[in-house]
């Protein structure tokens, strides 16, 4: 999701997404709540992170607690390090409207946050 938004929010960024433990696809559910606000993630493929470690990075942002406890030494350059957490919506359990409620919550709180990031510290140091 929160690759997703920074492309959103500017088409030229040069953003990669990977996981700790990735899925064989993108969560169902992401591409429908995703889609909902217009963004559209149905091409992209979940990745290991190990395969960008040795990659030089400006930022390098964990989202979840178990990535920023268990993600793997990056031996690339990496400028900045951040961590920018939310809770992992594929954990939520319930009925089906009360799982995409959850991820609803979960979407808007990385949009939030990723726009707040974007505009402190991305846009500010372009101008």
């Amino acid at each position: 999701m929160a690759e997703g938004f920074l492309k959103s929010f500017d088409p030229e960024l040069e953003v990669y997404s990977a996981g700790t433990r990735p899925e064989k696809k993108v969560n169902p559910r992401t591409l429908v709540v995703m889609s909902e606000v217009g963004i559209d993630l149905s091409a992209n493929i979940p990745k290991s992170v190990d395969i960008f470690t040795d990659i030089s990075f400006d930022y390098v942002i964990t989202v979840c607690d178990g990535a920023k406890v268990s993600c793997p030494v990056f031996t690339g350059q990496v400028n900045h390090r951040w961590h920018i957490g939310f809770e992992d919506p594929a954990s939520a359990k319930g009925t089906e409207d009360e799982i995409l409620y959850f991820y609803r919550k979960i979407r808007d709180e990385i949009r939030e946050k990723f726009l707040e990031f974007y505009s402190k510290e991305l846009v500010s140091k372009i101008k």
